[in-house]
């Protein structure tokens, strides 16, 4: 019955936002469609201002895959990881969260379809997924949008965070 009421909550939410919404700036003689469109116009100019920063992190991205780069730190970093008691198998998913949210769980649903989702793999993948965050593209698109071009610091927080989820994920996935 909970549930259920949780569920419908929920349809209901955004919809009853929007009214409210529309209630309110009815309300207050606000140009609601003006309005809109104006905000449309910034957005398409924040977009306008980020896409260079997205697409260089693609093309980036795209050459550490397509160079095999990735695949020759995976060799490198792989034993040592396994020392540690870290599959090597959850390795490229940990390289490529911070770069990419699509690919990260592309790799992640192909370690569930092949481990399983209650594996040690399985775990400890999805911890990591939930855990870590997409930290070049965050960076990119909020950096990006107010024009911040100095991200240094950002950047080594961001993946130290990232570094610490990773290996949070590692000692919870192990102990369940």
């Amino acid at each position: 019955m909970l549930i259920e009421g949780l569920q419908i909550l929920s349809r209901l939410a955004i919809p009853s936002l929007l009214v409210l919404l529309l209630i309110v700036s009815a309300a207050r003689r606000l140009p609601v469609y003006e309005l809109f469109v104006e905000g449309a116009g910034q957005g398409f100019d924040i977009v306008l201002k980020i896409f260079p920063y997205l697409l260089s992190m693609f093309v980036a991205i795209g050459i550490l895959r397509d160079t095999g780069a990735l695949d020759a730190v995976l060799a490198l970093i792989g034993p040592p990881a396994e020392a540690l008691g870290i599959p090597r198998e959850v390795l490229p998913l940990a390289f490529l969260r911070p770069l990419s949210g699509s690919g990260a769980l592309g790799v992640m649903t192909e370690l569930l379809g092949i481990h399983g989702p209650d594996s040690m793999i399985g775990r400890l993948a999805s911890i990591m997924q939930g855990s870590t965050e997409t930290t070049f593209y965050v960076l990119t698109v909020y950096f990006g949008a107010v024009g911040i071009r100095r991200m240094r610091h950002a950047i080594a927080v961001g993946l130290l965070a990232d570094l610490a989820a990773f290996i949070a994920a590692v000692f919870l996935a192990g102990r369940m």
